[in-house]
């Protein structure tokens, strides 16, 4: 089993990267130090890590407020805790703000990768008690018909700027590993959702808007399909990655639970009803269809036999249960929502979705 020791985990105050830190705490044999890197851009949320930064901070918990950019300030955060472990999940995630500007993503997740495979290299050398773990996504695969799913091996065909985006740092990643015997691996997972998911994804915006009482807007006729998988078996599988994970290795994280989003949504409508006492059409009267996204990829699937079988891995959360914490995690969390709902992103919302109608629900 590798032992991590110093890890780096950037986009730490993000969705998925806060989540990882809860369970590294939790769940994980941690013997050194965790470093947040990140920029806190308006999907980083300091909010997501109070309580670990109250018990842990100055002793195994630091944070950094950098741009993986930023090669200089990347540069001096790993010589000034010795960083030999980073976990990326560091990126511009949105497919909407993609479309609508693409320029932050190529430079967070083409460029800002580029920045911190550079200095790994040139700080590791030829170190092999290091690893470089990449997160990426089943989009890099692009679009599937009603039948098939996405393998480790299936040739890449993405299909907007941010999945694009996603694809080429994933081959940057493994050409360092090719070309330089950086120790890496990468992990490509399905939609993730969650605690402390921001809501421009379309479980949180659905909930959020139905807390407000808003239109619950589904693209197109709603039939695109996608995989969920709870935010916990996602942290939980890079945990086992990056202790038995073998480097230079890819895995497939998916949740193996597709739905159409129109199903989702009315699940999601079901579920706020009974925690709200209203009748069960209380919230499905504000499903409205809009205009269909650009390029929009109709299935994503995954197959993550590999990972079950060489790791032991397995998903532990049904996704009725965890649509239930999720939804439960909202409605206790109201005041997080507004938080994070201000600001940047309310700029974003007012100019983009309000305007049009619109949610991702990638």
């Amino acid at each position: 089993m590798r032992k991590l020791k110093r890890i780096a985990v950037t986009g730490g105050s993000g969705f998925i990267g806060s989540n990882f830190i809860h369970y590294l705490y939790r769940e994980g044999d941690i013997d050194g130090v965790i470093v947040n890197v990140d920029k806190l851009t308006y999907a980083g949320n300091p909010l997501n890590l109070t309580d670990i930064a109250n018990e842990h901070g100055a002793k195994t918990y630091f944070f950094e407020k950098t741009d993986i950019c930023d090669y200089e300030r990347m540069r001096n955060v790993f010589q000034k805790y010795e960083i030999d472990t980073v976990v990326h999940f560091a990126a511009e995630s949105h497919v909407d703000r993609s479309i609508f500007g693409p320029r932050e993503f190529i430079e967070t997740n083409i460029l800002g990768t580029f920045h911190l495979l550079e200095i790994a290299r040139e700080l590791w050398g030829q170190r092999k008690d290091t690893l470089f773990h990449h997160v990426s996504t089943d989009e890099v695969y692009g679009s599937l018909g009603t039948d098939g799913y996405f393998y480790e091996n299936t040739p890449y065909c993405p299909n907007s700027p941010y999945s694009a985006s996603k694809a080429s740092s994933d081959h940057l990643v493994r050409a360092y590993a090719h070309t330089y015997g950086l120790p890496v691996t990468v992990s490509n997972c399905s939609n993730n959702y969650g605690p402390y998911q921001f809501p421009e994804k379309l479980i949180p915006l659905m909930i959020s808007n139905m807390i407000d009482e808003k239109p619950l807007p589904v693209y197109g006729d709603g039939m695109n399909v996608r995989d969920w998988l709870y935010v916990e078996d996602h942290v939980s599988a890079i945990w086992k990655i990056l202790t038995l994970g073998k480097t230079g290795e890819t895995y497939n994280i998916g949740g193996e639970n597709e739905w159409e989003n129109i199903k989702l949504v009315n699940v999601l409508c079901e579920k706020m009803a009974q925690r709200m006492n209203k009748p069960k059409d209380h919230y499905t009267r504000l499903i409205t269809f809009v205009k269909d996204r650009p390029g929009h990829d109709r299935r994503y699937a995954i197959n993550c036999d590999k990972i079950k079988h060489d790791l032991g891995w397995q998903q532990s959360v049904d996704f009725e249960k965890g649509l239930e914490k999720t939804v439960d995690w909202y409605l206790q969390n109201k005041e997080w929502s507004e938080n994070v709902k201000s600001g940047e992103y309310r700029k974003w919302i007012d100019m983009n979705y309000e305007n049009r109608g619109q949610a991702d629900p990638a």
